[in-house]
């Protein structure tokens, strides 16, 4: 062999059948490699690259061991790996195989196991690929990745788009990103400080599908938690103006219905009457049952004397009934109250002058905002506010009326 500047201190040749080098050591390192420059303190070379089949070639490198690490790399500074792998052809930097334990395993104490970095476009810095076809229930396929934490199990972080993105191409329902908990916490959680929390979008089915078997709780729920918002907890639109929510089965409101227009087939309101909400006014304090009228400016006023044919109905609410429907409902002034004039309603009712019994026509009394019977027919028409439904024999008091003005 010709000698050069740079030849190695030793040179060993040898035939095709047995090793160039040897070194064997009971206690101590068989082989040991030291350099003090930019170079390895053992390098393996190996330059056989036969035409076929691809990746047929030797290794540069062999080592096994019985009962510690193949292959152990040290490096003692911030700035390099213990082991690297780097290849220049477009294969593996680093490869990792076996048959029953971990391909590839990375641990550390105070930085990431394993960190995965790619410079290229449309690749990922880790990828993880499950080839096991499985079809039996009982030992399905494996992730493609797996993460295991005290704290969080897979955290996926982006500055441009998804932090962490699932795809599938499952025929038989299987979820792009699927979230579960086996106790009693939330299967999937989104966060969001401007944007959209959770997103869901399908081209042919539900863009969100929600189901329980719960006999407490909803299947789905939205909260509005900004007590001084005017916006609602749930929203719906047809982008063409059409029907935004169907509901089949029964639909129970405790608040107010706001609308512009409502058609549908049944309604069926479990409060007791039909009012309508009027400007009040008056110094006087106006309660549920109050007998009104109208005033000369068409505000509404409680009434003062008898037989009154401008009397408009009773504020509504009073006693065990609520108003089943209010009309005109204006949210942002306070000078309004509901009166009913449609159903039953509990009025003020002053017997004193004229004891009352069920079915008797009701009108206005000198009492302030209380009615009596309309004893006179002639001078009823016109200012009767309904028929009485319970009797009162004498006094004051609520009874409950059947509004029907007349």
């Amino acid at each position: 062999m010709p000698k050069f500047q740079n030849d190695p201190v030793v040179s060993v040749s040898n035939s095709t059948v047995a090793p160039a080098v040897q070194g064997e050591g009971s206690g101590y390192e068989g082989v040991r490699g030291v350099s003090h420059n930019a170079h390895g303190g053992v390098v393996g070379i190996n330059d056989w690259s036969p035409s076929a089949p691809p990746g047929a070639g030797g290794n540069g490198g062999w080592f096994e061991s019985s009962q510690g690490e193949g292959v152990r790399g040290w490096a003692k500074t911030p700035h390099h790996g213990g082991v690297v792998g780097v290849n220049t052809a477009g294969g593996f930097g680093v490869y990792g195989k076996s048959d029953d334990g971990n391909g590839v395993v990375g641990e550390s104490q105070k930085s990431e196991g394993v960190r995965g970095v790619s410079h290229a476009g449309g690749h990922g810095g880790v990828v993880g690929i499950n080839d096991n076809n499985n079809a039996d229930p009982g030992n399905p396929a494996g992730p493609g990745v797996f993460g295991q934490s005290i704290g969080t199990g897979v955290w996926g972080t982006s500055k441009t788009w998804m932090g962490v993105y699932g795809n599938s191409e499952s025929t038989i329902g299987g979820a792009g990103v699927m979230g579960e908990h086996k106790s009693n916490g939330a299967g999937v959680i989104g966060k969001s400080i401007a944007g959209i929390g959770v997103y869901g979008t399908s081209d042919t089915f539900e863009g969100m599908h929600a189901e329980t078997k719960s006999t407490a709780t909803a299947a789905m729920a939205a909260y509005q938690l900004n007590p001084n918002s005017e916006s609602a907890a749930l929203f719906a639109k047809h982008a063409g103006n059409r029907t935004a929510a169907v509901f089949e089965g029964n639909v129970k409101i405790t608040g107010t219905i706001n609308s512009g227009n409502i058609n549908c087939t049944d309604v069926v309101l479990s409060n007791a009457d039909c009012a309508e909400d009027f400007d009040i006014v008056g110094v006087e304090k106006i309660e549920p049952g109050t007998v009104m009228v109208i005033d000369h400016e068409g505000a509404l006023r409680q009434s003062q004397q008898a037989y009154d044919k401008r009397v408009a109905g009773v504020i509504s609410g009073a006693g065990e009934y609520r108003p089943g429907i209010i009309l005109d409902k204006q949210q942002l002034r306070d000078n309004r109250m509901p009166v009913a004039l449609l159903g039953k309603v509990f009025c003020k009712v002053d017997a004193h002058y004229f004891p009352v019994e069920v079915g008797d026509l009701l009108t206005t009394s000198p009492t302030p905002g209380h009615a009596m019977k309309a004893q006179d027919p002639l001078k009823g028409f016109g200012s009767v506010i309904g028929k009485a439904l319970r009797p009162l024999a004498d006094g004051q008091g609520l009874i409950p009326i059947l509004i029907a003005l007349q």
